[in-house]
C-alpha cells in the first residue's frame, strides 16, 4: 500500500522542472563552431551565412513550431584552443518567426574571428556547462559541433564526450572537409574521426561537408533533424562505442592516425 502510494509521486517528482520558474522547451542547443586558423576567412564567411540562412528559413521555422512546446532555446559559440571559447549570441527562446529572424540578425551583425589550435574536448566541455547554465527546462539537450580537424588541444576527446553524453546530452557533428590535408594535425577522413570519436548519445549523427556550396543545405538540414529529433533510419545509426577509443587519442598527426580497414 505504501508502495502503491509512493510510486506516483516519484514519478511526478521525477517529471517536475528544475525550476518552476525556467520556461520548457523542447530542445536546448548549442551551435558549436570552430574558428580555428585553419578555416580559412571565406570559408568562415559562407559557415556563418550558412547558419543565418537557416534560422531564415521556413523549414527550421516550421519544424520549431511543430514541436510538443513549440520552442526551442539555441546559443551560438565559436571555440578555437583549449579555453578559447566565445558565446557570439547567447541562449534565446525562439519559438516565433519573429523571434527567428532576432536569432539570425543578431548572429549576422558579428563577423567571424580566429584563433590558434583545435579543442573539440574544450568546446564539448564549454557547450555542457552552458547547458547547464540554460536556465530552461529542455526535452532534449544538443550539443552540435563543427570544424575542420581533430582535437589537437585540451583533454581527451573520448572524454569529453562521454562525459557530455553520461549528463543526457546528445552530440552531433558538422564535419568539415573542404580543403585537402595538408598540415600535420590534418587528417584524411576527418568523418570517420567524427563518427568515431566526437559523436555520441541516442541518435547522435553527423553531416560531413566537401563543397562551400553544400554548406547551406547542410547547416539547414542538421539543423531541422535536431529540432524535429529525426532519427537517421538503420543501419547508418551506429552506437559510437563500438568503435574503439584507441584511435581517438591522437592529436591528430597523419602519420600517427589511422583507421582499420
Amino acid at each position: 500500500m505504501r508502495l502503491a502510494r509512493l510510486v506516483p509521486a516519484v514519478i511526478l517528482a521525477l517529471a517536475a522542472p528544475a525550476r518552476a520558474d525556467d520556461p520548457e522547451v523542447d530542445l536546448a542547443l548549442v551551435l558549436a563552431v570552430d574558428v580555428s586558423l585553419s578555416m580559412k576567412p571565406e570559408e568562415q564567411r559562407v559557415q556563418r551565412e550558412g547558419y543565418v540562412a537557416a534560422f531564415r528559413s521556413e523549414a527550421v521555422q516550421g519544424a520549431i513550431r511543430l514541436g510538443l512546446i513549440g520552442r526551442i532555446a539555441v546559443t551560438y559559440v565559436e571555440w578555437a584552443g583549449d579555453g578559447n571559447q566565445i558565446v557570439v549570441v547567447p541562449w534565446t527562446i525562439i519559438g516565433t518567426r519573429a523571434e527567428a529572424e532576432g536569432f539570425a540578425g543578431r548572429l549576422a551583425l558579428t563577423p567571424p574571428r580566429r584563433a590558434v589550435w583545435t579543442s573539440i574536448s574544450g568546446a564539448i566541455d564549454f557547450s555542457a556547462k552552458l547547458l547547464r547554465e540554460a536556465g530552461v527546462t529542455a526535452t532534449r539537450q544538443v550539443i552540435d559541433v563543427s570544424g575542420d580537424g581533430p582535437n589537437n588541444d585540451g583533454r581527451d576527446i573520448v572524454q569529453a564526450r562521454d562525459a557530455a553524453v553520461a549528463a543526457g546530452i546528445v552530440v552531433n557533428g558538422l564535419p568539415l572537409m573542404i580543403q585537402a590535408p595538408t598540415g600535420p594535425y590534418d587528417i584524411p577522413d576527418l568523418d570517420l574521426y567524427y563518427r568515431d570519436c566526437v559523436i555520441g548519445g541516442p541518435g547522435a549523427f553527423m553531416v560531413p561537408v566537401r563543397e562551400p556550396g553544400e554548406f547551406a543545405t547542410a547547416i539547414r538540414t542538421k539543423i531541422v533533424r535536431e529540432v524535429a529529433d529525426a532519427a537517421e533510419p538503420a543501419p547508418r545509426a551506429q552506437p559510437v562505442q563500438a568503435f574503439s577509443p584507441a584511435r581517438c587519442a591522437e592529436t591528430g598527426r597523419q602519420d600517427r592516425y589511422r583507421f582499420d580497414p
